[in-house]
């Protein structure tokens, strides 16, 4: 059980076995850098579980979207994007540098950007003595750097009718974007549709060793393996990523709802142990945080880790631990899982 991972966290023996598994499916055929077999196989059903026409597969997320922005900004350089977002902090300025650019932040230390907000930026790249059109609105949701808070659904369909009214095109960085709809209500076609294109990571939630689809009409997606070349993103065996990935994208949502009824059970039962505390966040998803109170977290991760209960480390004068929800938590009932932290706790009192 591992409370500090998005997915199943395999180690090696466990990502060869699944791999020899699918591998021994007489219907798998691999691919030719990145091109044919079984990535297409996978290209073909992200498109349809995001209601696209084609996909693409992409070895990061990175290039995904870099290549995403880039193309769709076309001749208008400015792309509207959150403070907090990874293609803002954690991609190394690339479409900046590589693709010429102009990132313009909004919602410092949110998640949404407010539709006003948006339209003052709109307003002043349309007047400045220089007209200079915003391009692209790049939306990440949930948001990592926001311990994976969602962006609020309504504010996100004011946002692009606003875009398409004014012929801005809209990519949705949508990682973990199928943590979405049970927290949300809102289904992946849903999401799908507010965006021209969408991506989403294969190996945060489908436990594939890497790699990213990038979705959208097929317009978009059609030629844009000459750009994966050029950026060094056409892998010559990219199979080993897509096989896993499909071997776990069908039984997501449903294991990750369950998964949640599992976490909201020990929530419960911690609870009433009365060491234990905890807080979710609004607009959260996937994490939730816990409090051990009178413990000492490094000894209660170490007895923890020895049950084979993973945590992430823990704060070392609150106790606070960021707690991940996964698939892992279906591998023990609800009241097996307590016991293992009641007796943990019991044996890293302070």
């Amino acid at each position: 059980m591992n409370f500090a991972s998005d997915g199943l966290g395999l180690d090696p023996a466990e990502y060869a076995a699944v791999l020899s598994q699918v591998v021994a499916d007489g219907d798998f055929q691999p691919d030719n850098y990145s091109q044919g077999g079984i990535i297409r196989a996978l290209e073909t059903r992200f498109a349809r579980l995001l209601g696209k026409d084609d996909a693409i597969y992409l070895p990061t997320g990175t290039l995904a979207n870099h290549l995403a922005v880039r193309k769709l900004a076309g001749n208008d350089r400015r792309v509207l994007v959150q403070a907090e977002s990874h293609l803002y902090n954690d991609s190394g300025d690339c479409a900046q540098t590589l693709s010429g650019l102009n990132l313009v932040p909004l919602a410092d230390g949110a998640s949404t950007p407010s539709v006003d907000e948006v339209e003052r930026w709109l307003r002043r790249s349309d007047g400045g003595r220089v007209e200079t059109r915003v391009g692209v609105i790049a939306i990440e949701s949930p948001v990592r750097r926001r311990h994976h808070e969602m962006v609020d659904f309504d504010t996100l369909a004011r946002i692009s009718r606003l875009a398409r009214e004014r012929g801005i095109r809209l990519h949705l960085d949508g990682a973990r974007l199928f943590n979405l709809p049970l927290h949300s209500g809102h289904g992946l076609h849903a999401y799908g549709a507010l965006f021209d294109t969408v991506y989403v990571s294969l190996w945060k939630h489908f436990n594939a060793g890497s790699g990213a689809i990038l979705a959208g009409d097929a317009g978009f997606i059609e030629g844009l393996f000459h750009q994966r070349r050029m950026f060094g993103g056409a892998l010559p065996h990219a199979w080993p990523s897509a096989a896993v990935a499909l071997r776990f994208v069908d039984g997501y949502l449903e294991d990750y709802a369950k998964s949640w009824q599992v976490a909201d059970r020990l929530v419960a039962l911690l609870q009433d142990d009365g060491r234990f505390s905890f807080e979710t966040l609004p607009n959260g998803t996937s994490r939730f945080f816990m409090t051990a109170t009178g413990v000492d977290p490094a000894a209660l991760r170490e007895r923890l880790a020895a049950q084979d209960v993973v945590l992430s480390h823990g704060h070392p004068d609150t106790g606070r631990f960021a707690m991940e929800v996964n698939a892992t938590l279906l591998r023990l009932p609800a009241e097996v899982l307590a016991a293992r932290f009641i007796e943990a706790a019991n044996g890293a009192a302070r």
